[in-house]
């Protein structure tokens, strides 16, 4: 994997966001959001954290100042039962390099040892390849093609990957 490392979604957080807020990198996510839904997003982020209920965290990498990616994961109702949902986003300049498939593993090891859920899920669009490939890099297990709203009101397919978080050794 590469070099990086994983610090706490702050700040800087807002500003990675809107370097995100791209047509390229909002394409699987519907579409290129208004600056005041980013500015929601990361206020609930910083809630969420503050809560207890999610764990966010901006991906760094040796020479570049700026966060190129993020990753995190938040409590979701899942067939009956709580899980953890994780997320990633890894700008362009980031690409290629498996900062996307470590910074997961290295957050799935962080929702681990909360011992709060057993299972972890992630849910990318069944045509998103790059967070399909992410998903068999980090170890989840394809459960299933499921129908999701992203963001509300947009309905996508959706690939319903699993993580057993007791089986890390954490």
């Amino acid at each position: 994997m590469s070099n990086f490392w994983l610090e706490p979604w702050d700040e800087r957080g807002r500003a990675f966001e809107r370097r995100a807020n791209t047509a390229e990198m909002q394409a699987y996510l519907g579409g290129v959001e208004s600056d005041d839904t980013l500015a929601a997003r990361h206020q609930r982020y910083l809630d969420l954290i503050r809560d207890g209920s999610a764990a966010m965290f901006l991906i760094l990498v040796p020479d570049e100042p700026d966060p190129v990616g993020s990753v995190g994961y938040w409590a979701k109702e899942w067939l009956g039962q709580t899980v953890f949902e994780l997320g990633w986003k890894v700008l362009p300049s980031g690409q290629g390099r498996g900062l996307a498939a470590g910074a997961t593993v290295e957050a799935l090891g962080r929702a681990a040892a909360e011992k709060r859920h057993r299972w972890a899920h992630a849910y990318p669009r069944v045509d998103n390849a790059a967070s399909n490939a992410v998903c068999r890099k980090a170890g989840f297990a394809l459960r299933d093609e499921v129908d999701f709203e992203y963001p509300k009101g947009n309905p996508i397919r959706c690939n319903d990957w699993r993580f057993d978080l007791e089986a890390t050794g954490s």
